[in-house]
């Protein structure tokens, strides 16, 4: 079935039943599969921003400098211009001929005289070199001058001068498409004169949780109920990666409560994201509903933790002829850990697509292992590490699925590739959490 841009489901293969071994996909593999559905349906909307409020968002259109920065030759520090040449013997004596502070333009450097200038200020016609102000004996000013200098050593020609174009030259892209705006690059943009940006709409997120057993904090926690710890780690999540999030809280295990919460959450959303379901339990029904409001993929991957994944799509019962008729849908794995790692690992990529950014995980760190890792499982793991004060990495002690402490706890998952033994001493890939949430 394909949509109304002409875009089909990436290699459908039939539901797998309880009885059925599905063998295992890599996370490359999968990875590969989400992109390139999810780089065809890059958010199409565009729009116009002040610079001051676009922390966060994903440039549409490039940055491109109207003029040189810094503008006009300026000085580096508060000291003294001069000409070299009027310095040619050391203890050169110069009268002060003007005073620059920035934001202010001097008049030409007349010879044998150096102006008194600032950090930032415009440097004068004819100086070509600053002296720092401890660098010279300042000598008494008679009643209405500015005093004289002594500079005791000739500086090099160019000496704390900034050049004009330095930084930024005129016509020069600063900020590309699919760049997301950092402080740093709110800062860049400004420094170039640009006041508005062109970014990408924010990705509509619509996320639930399926499961009786799941409760609010706050709420009685009844036996055999846990608290709905998914619901905010996955929140907290995509609004860290710029989304706009439809919460629509906890799904009864109802296959009819969840088609219709697949059909209510496609309407408005870019992607549909649910956590639990997506095993071969009886209770589970998130695969059954999006194989009848649209089409999935049940994918068994080969990582730890994190095995289960569902993508697929859900249809719109109303969408613009020319929009795409389908909202994109993930069901994440219901363990904890498992949910936040797959997260990073799978869902911020397709995120990242949809946005226009370069989808690709962040390079992982090579670090010292300060631990030993001697029964290594078949599947690729990613182990929650930390530094410690000895510049290495140690393990949370417990690497269960279920422990969510070990994601707090962590500064980065220790990538280790399928059967690979780690001992103390040895070099190993780290993931750090700053760059897979941030990214």
């Amino acid at each position: 079935m394909a949509d109304v841009m002409g875009h089909a489901p990436p290699n459908p293969r039939p539901m797998t039943t309880p009885s059925a071994r599905p063998a295992l996909l890599s996370l490359d593999e999968v990875l590969a599969r989400m992109l390139a559905v999810a780089r065809d349906r890059v958010i199409p909307e565009i729009e116009k921003v002040d610079t001051f409020d676009a922390l966060g968002r994903v440039l549409a259109r490039g940055v491109v400098s109207g003029l040189d920065v810094p503008p006009a030759d300026n000085s580096a520090m508060d000291g003294y211009a001069v000409r070299v040449a009027d310095l040619s013997a050391p203890g050169a004596l110069l009268t002060v001929s003007q005073r620059i502070p920035a934001g202010v333009v001097g008049a030409p450097l007349q010879l044998g005289t150096a102006a008194r200038i600032f950090t930032g200020a415009q440097l004068p016609a004819g100086a070509d070199a600053v002296v720092m102000q401890e660098q010279v004996q300042v000598e008494p000013a008679e009643e209405g001058g500015l005093g004289t200098v002594r500079i005791a050593a000739p500086p090099p020609a160019g000496q704390w001068i900034r050049r004009r174009g330095e930084d930024v030259q005129h016509g020069a892209e600063v900020l590309a498409v699919g760049d997301r705006l950092t402080p740093q690059a709110l800062g860049l943009a400004a420094s170039v004169g640009a006041s508005r940006l062109g970014v990408r709409r924010r990705p509509r997120v619509a996320l639930f949780s399926t499961g009786d057993e799941l409760v609010m904090p706050g709420e009685s926690l009844r036996p055999g109920a846990i608290y709905n710890s998914n619901r905010f780690t996955l929140r907290g999540l995509l609004l860290a990666a710029g989304c706009e999030v439809n919460d629509l809280g906890i799904v009864p295990d109802r296959l009819d409560a969840t088609r219709d919460a697949l059909r209510r959450a496609a309407q408005h959303s870019d992607l549909i994201l649910t956590s639990g379901g997506v095993s071969v339990g009886e209770e589970d029904h998130i695969k059954p509903s999006v194989k009848a409001e649209g089409w999935l993929e049940a994918w068994q991957v080969a990582m730890k933790p994190g095995k289960p994944l569902v993508f697929g799509a859900v249809r719109r019962a109303e969408s613009p002829a020319a929009a795409i008729a389908e909202a994109l849908f993930i069901g994440l794995p219901g363990n904890p850990v498992s949910s936040f790692v797959t997260f990073l690992l799978a869902v911020a990529p397709v995120l990242r697509a949809l946005q226009g950014m370069p989808a690709a995980l962040p390079p992982a760190i090579r670090v010292r292992a300060d631990f030993d890792w001697p029964k290594p499982d078949v599947r690729r793991e990613f182990l929650r590490a930390r530094f410690n004060a000895e510049g290495g990495v140690e393990l949370f002690p417990n690497q269960s699925s279920g422990v969510l402490t070990s994601a707090v706890w962590a500064d980065g998952l220790v990538d280790n590739p399928s059967g690979q033994v780690v001992r103390r001493g040895d070099s190993v890939s780290l993931l750090l959490l700053s760059s897979l949430i941030g990214s």
